[in-house]
């Protein structure tokens, strides 16, 4: 694969990308919620355009969640060593030249832009973070303008005959950087590029511009937007102590809750702004007591913490605890190495990237090399496979396994403060009741 036929189809590329979306959708996330596909077909002539939060990953939430072999585009500098260079291209990314790359590399841009042309042609899907870079907050920045002038240079190119669809896409990560979140992906509905011809040849400028206004108002619609800068924090706080329990809610997903809930807090911002601030600072307040006292929001929900049920727990857990043991070797092989690479990179916003990235090469590596041993070790072949096929199994489990202890753990240490009468943990329950009952109140 070169960056001459990057629009074609390559079987060595489909392979990889069956392998790399299984470690992704089902090892990576423990569940990818995906919404819209029927917005779009392999027919169309597609640009998509997803918000840009977390690094790699957003390029890759669309990649593994649609059919076609899409082809991306990237800043210039990250091609400079021709072996990466060539391992993008196989990846099938594009370089994008700007101005601090050097003046004189700009003109690189038209043959790029021809390229666009033909993977469009192709109807590959071609996708553009129109953010520009990424940020790790939840909102929509500016969008550049260079999406909007691929699709009208790609149009006029074709004389205005390619119908090109534009696809708002809404990508949210209930966190940036742990392993087995969800991952929610929305595919808006297409924009079509035809009804802005007119006013592009006549105008070009202003047809850029309200093109541009029109993803914005569509991207912002299938994501969890929050303008405020001055509240953010307590906002995006809100949202896990309220909604925090539907992250893995398919047929209404947490996405749509928390932006109802960001709506009702606009609106009650211009209509009551002490009842706003109050509901702000009070979570806040919670956030702060939380941590103070190791607890998990979810450990607040439940009125109480039966002693029989937790006692049962810990049977569980002493009894599991020799498959916990043996699902360690998957985690700290697949999972464990990543996470002390990470430390390294300054940009928090990568950490998910170099995870994912270094676990997924370690997989196509090693599991190969266990699969071997599995067979060297352990007789008849039925059983090499079985105990093979056991270590990624347990491996999930013990992840599991670790957070029903943390639950455990967090119930004893709640009915130490209750029998302590803990100050800090009784203004903490009545704060968390006081915030649902305002909550609820809206």
């Amino acid at each position: 694969m070169s960056r001459e036929n990057i629009e074609k189809h390559s079987n060595r590329y489909a392979l990889l990308k069956r392998l790399a979306g299984l470690w992704h959708n089902n090892v990576f996330y423990r569940k990818v919620i995906v919404l819209g596909r029927d917005n779009f077909t392999s027919d169309d002539h597609i640009i998509f355009a997803p918000n840009h939060q977390n690094a790699l990953m957003d390029a890759l939430a669309v990649l593994f969640t649609n059919k076609g072999q899409n082809v991306f585009l990237a800043r210039a500098d990250i091609f400079k060593r021709k072996f990466i260079a060539s391992l993008l291209y196989f990846m099938k990314i594009l370089p994008v030249y700007r101005i601090r790359d050097g003046f004189s590399t700009l003109k690189g841009n038209d043959e790029i832009f021809e390229k666009t042309i033909d993977v469009i042609r192709n109807k590959c899907g071609l996708v553009i973070l129109p953010e520009g870079d990424h940020a790790g907050f939840r909102r929509l920045r500016q969008l550049k303008k260079g999406i909007c002038r691929v699709a009208f240079q790609a149009d006029e190119a074709s004389g205005f005959t390619l119908k090109i669809k534009i696809i708002p896409v809404g990508i949210e990560f209930t966190n940036y950087h742990r392993y087995r979140q969800v991952l929610t992906v929305v595919y808006g509905r297409p924009i079509e590029t035809a009804i802005y011809h007119e006013l592009y040849k006549n105008n070009p400028e202003i047809a850029l511009n309200e093109l541009r206004n029109r993803l914005s108002s569509e991207i912002k619609k299938l994501m969890v937007h929050i303008e405020s800068e001055e509240d953010y924090e307590a906002i995006d706080e809100l949202r896990s102590l309220i909604n925090g329990r539907y992250s893995d809610d398919i047929r209404f997903p947490k996405l749509f809750r928390d932006r109802v809930l960001i709506d009702k807090l606009n609106h009650l911002r211009d209509k009551d702004i002490d009842l706003y601030r109050k509901i702000c600072a009070t979570t806040l307040e919670i956030k702060k007591k939380a941590k103070e006292l190791y607890l998990d929001y979810h450990l607040l929900r439940k009125n109480k913490h039966s002693l029989f049920w937790m006692i049962c727990g810990i049977s569980v857990l002493l009894v599991s605890l020799p498959l916990f043991i043996y699902g360690n070797i998957f985690n700290f092989t697949f999972l464990g190495i990543p996470n002390l690479q990470i430390r390294k990179i300054k940009d928090i916003q990568f950490h998910g990237s170099i995870k994912y990235g270094m676990s997924l090469a370690l997989a196509l590596i090693l599991t190969p090399i266990f699969l071997l041993l599995s067979f060297i070790i352990f007789s008849p072949w039925w059983l090499s496979i079985l105990i093979f096929m056991t270590l990624p199994l347990s491996g999930l489990f013990a992840w599991n396994y670790y957070l029903f202890y943390r639950r455990i753990i967090g119930g004893f240490r709640i009915r130490k403060y209750v029998s302590e009468k803990n100050d800090i943990y009784r203004t903490l329950k009545e704060k968390y009741t006081e915030l649902l009952n305002l909550i609820q109140s809206l």
